[in-house]
């Protein structure tokens, strides 16, 4: 069971001051972040695309290649990288420089992207959004497997037997497939032998096992060994010292994004008490006290079947002090909880078959 972090890197003003924290200042934050997560004992801490004024890292890789020198272990991740309105090749090319600068810890996470911003940016047609990540995911994956590509699409001019460098450490880059818990999606990651990352960020989490029980069935059903392939959850949270504490320094930051964002896309109003039933046990936000979030966690991995946990913190802005706090404990406290009992737990189900 690996336990991380994920971030999008948000600059929006703070709830109590109305300050707005600059992207250069947040940007040195998140990598600080990422060092004292390899320095706790986390796994993996991931960076999301966007490309809007309130998120800072439009370029994943670049933020996570001026961490990758100042850590040791921890795996590198965008959270996820835009694929439908980027350029593959550039893409593996990044990467693969990360790859090479952090010594073998890179991974691609690739996905639509629930923010549309990046596709008039980059000249992208909204109405080719699904045919743009299907040709463009071919691609990255044809570029992967071979140093030398011949390729033609609709959305990219031709390759004609080029060479794409660098060439990473790690044979194969691992790729990740993001979902929103689209069938369709599930079952194309399946099928392709890639690995799955759900973001769990609302509803039961429970919801989300017939999901994963539809992708390994693609996978088998494709001749790949589903027994193998990781399932990743992304999810909001925070940790302090207390559960009450958690929630109420989560909320407001937590409030102000997600009501931001409703206003947006036509949802409804953020309210404390839809936060209150979303931080209960069977919910989808992993709010509270070390204990509490990690049952919650080895929850997900007996009943979900997610081996791989990223809690998504901040969501808005908050300090950056309460942050790696939380991070802090994330590794320190919870992390160890989980994986002492999910070993124990994977060793009786091996004996009791």
């Amino acid at each position: 069971m690996e336990i991380g972090i994920s971030t999008f890197v948000e600059t929006t003003p703070d709830v109590h001051t109305g300050e707005v924290v600059s992207h250069a200042q947040r940007l040195r934050e998140v990598v600080e972040e990422i060092v004292l997560a390899d320095q706790v004992g986390l796994d993996v801490f991931g960076v999301g695309e966007h490309h809007r004024e309130d998120y800072a890292a439009s370029s994943p890789a670049v933020v996570l290649a001026a961490a990758a020198s100042q850590t040791t272990r921890i795996r590198l991740t965008s959270a996820v990288t835009v694929l439908s309105s980027a350029d593959p090749v550039r893409v593996f090319q990044d990467f693969a420089t990360l790859d090479g600068i952090s010594s073998g810890r890179a991974e691609i996470m690739a996905g639509r992207g629930s923010f549309i911003e990046s596709f008039p940016l980059f000249g992208y047609d909204l109405d080719d959004y699904n045919e743009l990540f299907e040709e463009k995911l071919a691609l990255l994956l044809k570029i992967r497997e071979s140093e030398k590509v011949s390729w033609s699409g609709g959305h990219r001019p031709a390759i004609d037997n080029l060479g794409v460098y660098p060439r990473p450490v790690q044979n194969p880059l691992p790729v990740w497939v993001g979902s929103g818990g689209n069938q369709e999606s599930v079952v194309r990651a399946g099928l392709l032998g890639l690995p799955l990352v759900l973001a769990i960020i609302g509803g039961s989490p429970l919801q989300f096992a017939p999901l994963v029980q539809l992708y390994k069935k693609a996978a088998a059903h494709a001749g790949h060994d589903a027994s193998k392939l990781p399932v990743a959850s992304h999810s909001h949270g925070f940790i302090a010292e207390n559960t009450g504490l958690a929630a109420d320094k989560f909320f407001p930051s937590t409030q102000a994004a997600m009501s931001k964002l409703g206003r947006e896309r036509g949802w409804g109003p953020y309210t404390r008490a839809s936060f209150d039933a979303a931080r209960r046990f069977e919910g989808a936000l992993y709010v509270g006290d070390p204990e509490t979030v990690a049952e919650k966690i080895i929850h997900l991995r007996k009943h979900v079947g997610i081996t791989r946990f990223l809690l998504h913190v901040p969501v808005g802005s908050m300090p950056h002090e309460e942050v790696m706090n939380a991070i802090k404990l994330l590794g320190t406290e919870v992390a160890p909880r989980v994986r002492e009992e999910i070993s124990r737990w994977e060793a009786d189900q091996e004996t009791n078959g």
